[in-house]
C-alpha cells in the first residue's frame, strides 16, 4: 500500500485501530466488474489478531444474497478495497477554506473468499453477530443458512488515519 503523505495523521497505535474497527458498524467495500467500479456498504464482523512480528492480522466477515452485482463481481475478481470511518465533527475556521472535518478512518485492500462449508458460514455469522448485536441469542435457520452467501475478506494491507478536532 502507498505510504501516507501526511504522516502526522497516521494512526499507528494498535489499540486505537482496534477501537476504531470495533466502534464502526459499516464497512464500505469497493469492487469492479464489467460495468465499472462500485461501492457497497455492509455490516460486518471481524477477527483481529496480533501476529508474532507485531502486525495485525485482520479478517472481515459479511453476508449477502447469493445473486446480484456484488456476488457476481466477487466470484469473478476476488479483490476489494475497503473503508470504514468515524465522524468527529466540524472543525471551524476563520475563512471558508480553513473549515474541515475531524474523523478517524481505515482504508485497505483485501482478498475476498466466499465461505462454502456450513461450519465456516456459521462462524462468519457468529462473528457478524458478535460485533453487530453481541447480546442477541444465536439461532440459525438451516434453510436460510444454506441460501445466504457469507464472505471473508482477508485484509492484506491497511492504514489508519485521523484528523483531530482542534
Amino acid at each position: 500500500m502507498r505510504t501516507m503523505r501526511l504522516k502526522k495523521r497516521e494512526i499507528r497505535d494498535k489499540e486505537v485501530l482496534r477501537d476504531l474497527i470495533d466502534g464502526c458498524s459499516v464497512v464500505r467495500i469497493g469492487a469492479a466488474d464489467e460495468e465499472g467500479m462500485f461501492i457497497v456498504p455492509v455490516n460486518y464482523g471481524y477477527e483481529l489478531l496480533e501476529k508474532e512480528d507485531g502486525t495485525l492480522d485482520w479478517k472481515l466477515y459479511f453476508h449477502s444474497a447469493a445473486q446480484g452485482r456484488k456476488a457476481e463481481a466477487f466470484a469473478k475478481e476476488p479483490v476489494a478495497a475497503l473503508e470504514l470511518d468515524r465522524e468527529g465533527g466540524v472543525i471551524r475556521g476563520d475563512y471558508t477554506c480553513s473549515y474541515s472535518y475531524a474523523y478517524q478512518s481505515i482504508m485497505g485492500t483485501g482478498k475476498i473468499r466466499k465461505l462454502e462449508s456450513e461450519s465456516e458460514k456459521r462462524y462468519g455469522f457468529e462473528k457478524i453477530m458478535e460485533h453487530l448485536a453481541p447480546e442477541a441469542e444465536l439461532k440459525f435457520d438451516e434453510n436460510l443458512l444454506k441460501a445466504a452467501d457469507v464472505y471473508c475478506i482477508e485484509v492484506l494491507s491497511f492504514t489508519g488515519k485521523e484528523r483531530k478536532a482542534q
